[in-house]
């Protein structure tokens, strides 16, 4: 029965999600968002373009917060900014 719960608990781990999002799905993202910035700037928008990439910039460092494990660090840098 111990054996279970310990197949069980390893089972539930997300490592293998984030590995995969790593790997797969951010140069997927950053592909679609060139084309797209590609087909933006041939209207001759280019405002709007740099907004685009800015967002993406944001989005990508969010991400890579979120996913790389160093979230509590930050969070707990931007309260020593405020607390002293």
């Amino acid at each position: 029965m111990a054996a279970l719960h310990a197949t069980l608990a390893t089972a539930a781990s997300t490592g293998g999600l984030q590995n995969w999002i790593k790997s797969n799905v951010i140069p997927l993202l950053i592909l679609v968002i060139a084309v797209m910035l590609f087909v933006v700037a041939q209207r001759g928008d280019n405002a709007r373009a740099m907004k685009v990439v800015a967002g993406v910039i944001i989005a990508l460092a969010v991400l890579g917060l979120a996913t790389g494990g160093h979230a509590e660090n930050m969070g707990q840098w931007l309260a020593g900014l405020v607390t002293g």
